[in-house]
């Protein structure tokens, strides 16, 4: 199965604890719902992850637990600094190898990449795909992360992987995620309603089909 060119490309990034994870899986169910075509949300939107790959070749070279990587206990926490400096050296080989990992066989008109965290991420969407990409920013003060359990450990949260995109970008789209659910959902509308444009077509075609 081949790549199929999206229609539209949302890159996420932000902090550990940030919420990323949160943002992105609530832009799919919000998507859905407010189309009332919860069963079209799989087939329009696709989420996807730059870390998925490289967990996956990290623990298959050091002999881990691909599933423990992929969670967010201790284990993970165990081999994260390590996992760092292995990712850094295979991009150092060729910056776009999990990106190209990521979206081999993708066949949905939107991605949402919930987890770019250096220049060279969005650097590479947005040679590859130079009109379909929305950089999105997830911003949480350090008391709202830390009461989600971020503690700073050196080699991490000052490694590429947390600083890379601090500065030198100008994202087209921020959004603050403290905690208050309303101005969250107040911030995604404008998201949510670029979605629906981008997908508009893609939509009527699955009608079409199933008339």
């Amino acid at each position: 199965m081949t790549t199929l060119q999206p229609k539209l490309i949302l890159l996420f990034s932000g902090k550990r604890k940030s919420g990323k994870d949160y943002v992105t899986d609530l832009i799919q169910k919000s998507f859905a719902r407010i189309h009332r075509f919860c069963r079209l949300g799989p087939d329009l939107c696709r989420t996807l992850t730059l870390s998925g790959p490289l967990k996956e070749r990290y623990a298959h070279e050091r002999g881990l637990d691909y599933e423990q990587l992929l969670g967010a206990g201790p284990y993970k926490e165990e081999y994260r600094a390590d996992m760092i400096r292995w990712g850094e050296s295979r991009r150092q080989q060729d910056p776009g190898v999990f990106c190209r990992l990521a979206v081999s066989a993708v066949t949905r008109p939107v991605w949402v990449v919930s987890d770019c965290r250096r220049m060279s991420d969005l650097q590479w969407f947005w040679t590859e795909y130079p009109q379909q990409c929305v950089s999105v920013r997830v911003e949480a003060s350090e008391r709202t992360r830390a009461l989600r359990g971020w503690r700073f450990t050196a080699g991490v949260d000052d490694a590429e992987s947390e600083c890379g995109l601090d500065q030198g970008v100008d994202f087209d789209w921020i959004l603050t995620n403290n905690g208050d659910a309303n101005l969250l959902d107040q911030q995604l509308e404008g998201l949510l309603s670029l979605i629906k444009a981008k997908t508009q077509d893609s939509r009527d075609g699955i009608h079409q089909r199933g008339e």
